[in-house]
């Protein structure tokens, strides 16, 4: 049991750097797409913790769960907000300008 909390603790350390390394080195042209992709990433997880939440397999996990579906939902209401805006910033207007 402990040897995987503890592997567990490594694998999520290792994806966070290398997660960290690849969004460093993304060009800016590039950020309404990656940000659509981790908006897809992050529905993955709200699925994921909906199944944990309603498992009832303890207290703890089914608050855990809870709290992950809220931080996860907003997460992805919030990153389509923003890609929404910022692709509003691309369009052209409709109305020529005076």
């Amino acid at each position: 049991m402990k040897m995987d909390l503890i592997t567990s603790l490594y694998v999520f350390m290792l994806a966070a750097f290398i997660g960290l390394e690849v969004i460093k080195r993304v060009s800016p042209l590039l950020h309404t797409p990656l940000m659509s992709l981790t908006n897809a990433l992050d529905a993955i997880a709200v699925v994921g913790a909906i199944i944990l939440a309603g498992e009832h397999k303890s207290t703890l996990s089914t608050i855990l769960g809870t709290i992950a579906i809220v931080a996860a939902t907003s997460n992805v209401v919030g990153g389509f907000f923003i890609t929404d805006r910022m692709l509003k910033m691309f369009k052209a207007s409709a109305k020529p300008k005076p």
